[in-house]
């Protein structure tokens, strides 16, 4: 059974997409089209920021793009052996906080212990943080132009300080209209298409909807958490799997219940 995950591929230890795998084990044959690019942004003012770690009381991770600005802000300013040396220490003194196993990983790449990334979505994590921070130093928020509101507000309301900063911005990756018509010719229209972000649906969706044509209340449509799910029921689309955490089992899992029902 076909199924297609609007997301890069990303090899893992075992030089494989852990999606990829982990559907396989279930029988189900998945395609990565990567929908989305990204453009770093403000990087100079995020890297001062990370030489400063005495001015924060920790930080805060929602993204792998996130912890990418961090690697680039160390290669550009050639910090990587303050980093290694000093910063580093100092940031693992105070909280760093993750969500999914992802970003945790990449995280812990850099050499920084986390914790929270078992939350699975930014209003458990906020959840989380509400419930072990005092209010003291501002938390530093490295994200997107589009981030999710619930966490700030969260914060917020329980008067925990933080202060975001805008790393990074997402747009539509040049292959998307190509990939898509040529996935539709080769293999036809998928059991189900699996979205990975409110900005991944936008910016293919219209796509998705000239290529299956009236055969669209075939596909079964999933989510990887619950803002893309809201996104998608906005649309008018029926979601009929939302994963119960951002990763590769709880999505395969969701998937199986959703094509044999």
């Amino acid at each position: 059974m076909k199924v297609l995950l609007l997301k890069d591929p990303k090899e893992d230890d075992c030089g494989q997409d852990p999606y990829i795998r982990e559907l396989g084990l279930y029988g189900l044959e998945a395609t990565l089209i990567p929908v989305l690019s990204f453009e770093f942004l403000s990087l100079s003012s995020f890297s001062e920021k990370l030489s400063h770690p005495e001015g924060y009381g920790g930080l805060i991770f929602t993204s792998p793009r996130a912890v990418e600005a961090v690697e680039l802000c160390l290669e550009k300013d050639n910090k990587t052996e303050v980093w290694k040396h000093s910063l580093k220490e100092k940031w693992n003194a105070k909280s760093v906080y993750v969500v999914g196993s992802a970003t945790s990983s990449l995280v812990n790449k850099i050499g920084l212990d986390t914790e929270g990334e078992s939350c699975g979505n930014a209003e458990k994590l906020a959840e989380y943080i509400c419930s072990r921070e005092s209010p003291a130093l501002p938390l530093l928020f490295p994200c997107g132009t589009v981030k999710g509101e619930i966490l700030p507000k969260m914060l917020k309301d329980k008067g925990i300080p933080m202060e975001s900063i805008i790393v990074y911005q997402k747009v539509p990756h040049p292959g998307i209209q190509v990939n898509l018509h040529s996935y539709y010719s080769q293999q036809g229209i998928p059991a189900s298409i699996t979205f990975f972000s409110p900005s991944g649906l936008t910016h293919s969706l219209k796509h998705i909807q000239e290529l299956s044509g009236d055969n669209i209340g075939r596909i079964k449509f999933a989510a990887i958490g619950p803002s893309t799910a809201r996104a998608l029921a906005a649309q008018g689309l029926p979601v009929s799997c939302t994963a119960e955490s951002p990763t590769p089992p709880a999505l395969a899992k969701g998937l199986r219940l959703a094509l044999q029902a």
